[in-house]
């Protein structure tokens, strides 16, 4: 077993075709069919089911293809691991990025230092639920991941280390029948606004769905977005009621840049949840076991800015 043949298998079992698959390995397709087949050879049973419309992993094909990603990511960490016996100047780390932050780090500030000082790393930033995130961690196919996540989410098998937290706020439009309170039950939320919920997969979506579950009801479904300053301006132009991070909404590292508590543009309002347990996570997420030294590189600049300590 090769690793190019690892490369095309899982150039396939990611396109489900082998015409893609070899204009992604630069190959021609009768050669990657050669050395798919050659693979199949090598492990005793066929890896895809193949029709003239569709190409898919057999059982043999769903077991191997975690595999051959944790090998090819050990087989790169090895050698950024060689690279740093001369000096960080070369590496490459692949990084998740929440988009809902409860801390005060500024992870734009994190990434330009950590650019400026290891500029010979490829730097690669990606964004997607944080379950899918950690996930991907585990797999290997990211290094880190910055995750909306508290300690009993992380899945097992990952190290992490808790950046901070911020309370859950909602924001409701002025008409709201709860406007002029100062905090509210979940329970007490009428159901003549609907709910604007964050994307499925995302702490955010956990932390508020397991909040209104503990208030006793079902969080709505009527509204799903895929970004939370989006959330909070529909709640602000009235379209329906939303619960966030309240460091999202105000303070000098909001979303939308307000910096007063309580009352909003257009007479939206913030208003804290009774709930002390509806609290939004943040950590950074790895595997301590195979960190390359890019990752721990990457690690010592994010605690400098966690324990605000100047670089």
């Amino acid at each position: 077993m090769e690793l190019r043949h690892l490369k095309y298998f899982l150039a396939v079992a990611e396109t489900r075709n082998f015409t893609r698959a070899a204009a992604r390995c630069y190959v021609a397709q009768s050669a990657l069919s050669q050395q798919i087949a050659r693979l199949e050879k090598d492990v005793g049973t066929p890896l895809f089911h193949r029709t003239s419309r569709s190409v898919r992993l057999t059982a043999a094909g769903e077991l191997l293809e975690p595999q051959a990603r944790r090998i090819l990511a050990d087989v790169d960490n090895a050698r950024a691991a060689l690279d740093a016996l001369a000096g960080l100047r070369r590496g490459r780390l692949r990084l998740g990025l929440v988009q809902t932050m409860a801390v005060s780090v500024d992870m734009v500030e994190v990434a330009a230092e950590y650019r400026a000082r290891h500029p010979g790393i490829d730097l690669r930033v990606s964004n997607a639920p944080s379950s899918r995130m950690a996930a991907e961690v585990l797999a290997g196919t990211l290094d880190l991941a910055v995750v909306g996540l508290g300690a009993r989410e992380v899945p097992e098998g990952l190290d992490h280390r808790a950046l901070g937290s911020a309370p859950l706020v909602a924001v409701v439009p002025r008409e709201h029948a709860l406007a002029d309170r100062e905090a509210i039950d979940l329970a007490d939320l009428p159901d003549s606004h609907p709910l604007i919920q964050f994307s499925r997969g995302s702490g955010l979506r956990r932390q508020v769905e397991a909040a209104f579950a503990r208030a006793g009801v079902e969080a709505g479904h009527d509204f799903e977005v895929g970004q939370v300053h989006d959330m909070i301006r529909l709640a602000v132009r009235g379209v329906g009621v939303t619960v966030v991070p309240r460091s999202s909404v105000v303070g000098p590292g909001s979303l939308l840049g307000f910096d007063t508590d309580g009352e909003l543009p257009r007479g939206a309002r913030m208003l804290r949840l009774v709930d002390e347990e509806a609290v939004h996570h943040i950590c950074v997420v790895y595997d301590g076991t195979r960190l390359s030294p890019a990752g721990t590189a990457f690690l010592d600049v994010l605690d400098r800015h966690v324990s605000g300590r100047s670089a």
